[in-house]
């Protein structure tokens, strides 16, 4: 990102982002599970666990080392490159799930849910994507063998010291917590409830609930898995009630009875419904330089794209030298829903990490796999809204979307620029035909491209140019923001300087989009 002159203070959830960013989601589930892992190794050999530490370093071992084998296996059949990440976060969760034991028939359970698990990615997918969760997969189809029960035994008191902070992190950094919210809040009042009427105490019931039942386990690493989610924040929320109903309602039809696994494979099926329902093969057909330090890469899927502007694609980019960030990232569409091809814009500058340094080595006709499109950095349905939309660098990007849908000539649209110069801003042409009115903050002071005012000359209380951008200044920028509904883009340091001015420029709610995990 560039860097601009927002309040140069970071906020503690400033430098929050910026260390979360530096990790992918997969990246960052992946060493939580593994330190929950061998949090439970230590509270076994405290005594708060009595499962043995012998059994539970083979049971570990085994869940870990059938996903990985299978998933290369599966992967070797089906002629795709396997993801390593995904595999071991699969074992990791069939780790607490199962019930660590040496018995031959319970063995026997663990490795037959670990190649289900992995099997469910291939054999249970659509157009590339599978549609339930691998390890809710493989433990409800063993369920059902009578070989092997899943227990869920991360939901043990003693987990809570490390599994609450674990998956606030997740959470955080998924920013899943309103949907993980809405979850508990249906569950444990059902389960709280039922518990009242046996008898148990308010807080028996909630403890009950909350430390002897998977729901935190279960939301924090399962529910909320991407690539089985619905695009849109209300679709989640809704999920999250409907999948919190059938966590917590006690039912049993023959085969058929309430757990948590049957639970979540319910709402998959509803998530695969409600979005994109598949992977998109997407065809590269070539890039541009958009400024010094940003490109454009434009593909032409093998099928429609459904996407709302401001939403996202994820694409699985496959590199040999890994940099610890995963194959799969996010980038912002920048062509609208109605384009025959879809375009991101991406900062290619150094240093690359090796998902970018995939994206320039692609020649056309090259082909790259898109996983999933979400997001809610939308603009608000009532075309009459005022919006102020404010860009920091690349964080230009989401704002494309809307503006070749003729966002900027449908209603009233203020986009604020942040760059350090008038060569790093992207998208020029574009935005000169926008039909928005534009205004430019360069961080060298320069005067801006001949379509943008100038942040210091557009002020009514005289120049703000050089001057730190907080609240007053926003408001001299745009005297009716508050009246506006106000959208922030770009690296975590600059939404969380930007968000807080905003703020203070007499906003209350900020809609942001923070560009982490590159």
């Amino acid at each position: 990102m560039s860097p601009v002159d927002t309040p140069k203070a970071v906020s503690p959830a400033g430098r929050l982002n910026t260390l979360l960013g530096k990790y992918t989601m997969y990246r960052l589930i992946l060493l939580v599970l593994a330190a929950l892992a061998v949090y439970s190794l230590v509270l076994d050999g405290l005594g708060w666990l009595t499962f043995g530490i012998p059994g539970m370093l083979v049971h570990l071992a085994l869940c870990l080392g059938m996903t990985y084998a299978s998933n290369r296996a599966l992967a070797a059949v089906f002629h795709v490159r396997p993801h390593s990440e995904s595999s071991l976060i699969t074992g990791l969760l069939l780790y607490f799930l199962f019930w660590p034991s040496f018995a031959p028939l319970d063995v026997a359970g663990v490795v037959l849910a670990c190649w289900l698990a992995s099997a469910s990615k291939y054999a249970l997918a659509w157009r590339g994507r599978h549609i339930f969760n691998p390890a809710a997969a493989g433990a409800f189809v063993t369920g059902l063998t009578g070989l092997n029960i899943a227990t869920w035994w991360a939901a043990t008191p003693a987990m809570l010291w490390l599994l609450v902070p674990g998956i606030l992190l997740v959470l955080y950094r998924t920013r899943k917590y309103l949907m993980a919210a809405v979850f508990l809040l249906v569950a444990t009042s059902i389960v709280t409830s039922e518990l009242l009427q046996a008898g148990t105490s308010l807080g028996g019931g909630l403890w009950q609930a909350l430390a002897q039942r998977p729901l935190l386990f279960f939301v924090g690493f399962m529910l909320t898995e991407p690539l089985t989610l619905p695009p849109r924040r209300w679709q989640q929320l809704a999920l999250a009630a409907a999948v919190g109903v059938l966590f917590a309602v006690p039912y049993n039809f023959g085969f058929l009875a309430n757990s948590p696994e049957l639970a979540l494979l319910a709402g998959n099926l509803l998530a695969f419904l409600a979005g994109q329902r598949g992977g998109v093969q997407l065809t590269f057909s070539g890039s541009r330089a958009l400024t010094p330090s940003t490109t454009e890469f434009v593909f032409r899927p093998s099928r429609p794209v459904r996407f709302v502007p401001g939403q996202y694609m994820e694409l699985d980019l496959p590199h040999a030298e890994s940099d610890g960030k995963g194959r799969r990232r996010v980038f912002s569409l920048t062509s609208a829903p109605a384009s025959e091809t879809v375009t991101f814009g991406v900062r290619t500058s150094e240093p690359l990490s090796a998902a970018k340094k995939a994206l320039l080595a692609l020649t056309p006709g090259d082909r790259v796999a898109a996983t999933a499109v979400g997001g809610d950095f939308v603009l608000p349905r009532d075309p009459r809204a005022p919006v102020l939309l404010i860009a920091a660098g690349i964080g230009i990007t989401p704002y494309l979307a809307h503006l070749a849908s003729g966002a900027g000539r449908d209603r009233d649209v203020v986009l604020l620029l942040l760059a350090r110069n008038a060569g790093e801003i992207s998208y020029a042409s574009e935005l000169a035909a926008s039909g928005a009115r534009v205004v430019a903050r360069l961080a060298d002071g320069s005067a801006p491209p001949s379509f943008a005012a100038d942040a210091g000359t557009a002020a009514t209380a005289g120049s703000v140019s050089g001057a730190r951008l907080d609240g007053p200044s926003l408001k001299a920028l745009v005297p009716d923001i508050a009246e506006r509904a106000v959208y922030v883009s770009g690296s975590p340091g600059s939404v969380a300087s930007l968000r807080r001015a905003v703020r203070a420029a007499g906003v209350r709610r900020v809609h942001v989009d923070s560009f982490s995990g590159y």
